[in-house]
Formats: structure tokens, sequence, C-alpha cells
């Protein structure tokens, strides 16, 4: 129980519990996004530490959690045109299913020269 430290007496005031040993109340930031929620601002509340303390992820109180944000209509046509603009062959200037290579600067077709 190296990482077992409820009260953060050793590892700085913070709690700390090893590996799949957290209270529930508590939830990661990956696991508050599946649940529709976000930190919205709050204090860590406690620790993982795992892998000999190489690896750490932060708790965050889910009865403090705050809903996720949603992208306004703006912002999806924003994020919309930027895919499409990745999707465009600058050398033919047709929209393919798939995004254009930076590497080539051009769809695969373009690039096997059989395009216009």
């Amino acid at each position: 129980m190296k990482f077992y430290d409820p009260t953060g007496e050793r590892h700085g005031g913070t709690p700390t519990y090893p590996f799949n040993m957290a209270p529930t109340g508590l939830a990661t930031r990956r696991q508050l996004r599946d649940q529709g929620l976000r930190p919205g601002g709050q204090e860590i509340a406690a620790q993982i530490l795992w892998r000999r303390g190489d690896r750490v992820a932060y708790l965050y109180r889910i009865d403090l959690a705050k809903p996720k944000r949603e992208a306004t209509p703006a912002q999806l046509a924003v994020i919309d045109r930027m895919h499409r603009t990745r999707r465009t062959c600058p050398k033919c200037g047709e929209v393919k299913d798939y995004y254009i290579s930076t590497r080539h600067g051009m769809c695969y077709e373009c690039r096997l020269g059989g395009a216009r």
C-alpha cells in the first residue's frame, strides 16, 4: 500500500490512492467526459499513483462537476469548413472523402498523374 495516503500527509497534501482504489464520488477527466461532465474549475480532489509513482491521474469530485459545454452552430460551421478545406485538393479542386496529405500537398489521383 505504498500509495495509500487518504490524508495526503506524504504526498504534499493531496489525498493519494493506488490504482483502482479511489473512493466513490471521484473521477478522472476522462471518466467525467464519458458522463457528459467537466471539472468546471474545481481544484484536484485526489490523485492516483501507479507504476512506482511514475504515473499519476488526478481525480475530481463528481458532485462539483459541471455539464460539458456544447459547441454553438457558428463554431460547428467553422469546424465543418476547416475539415472541408483539409479534404479539398489544391491541384484539382475536388473535395475528397479523406484528408489531403500535407506531405504530398495533393490528392492521390493527382499524385499518380491521372487527374485533369
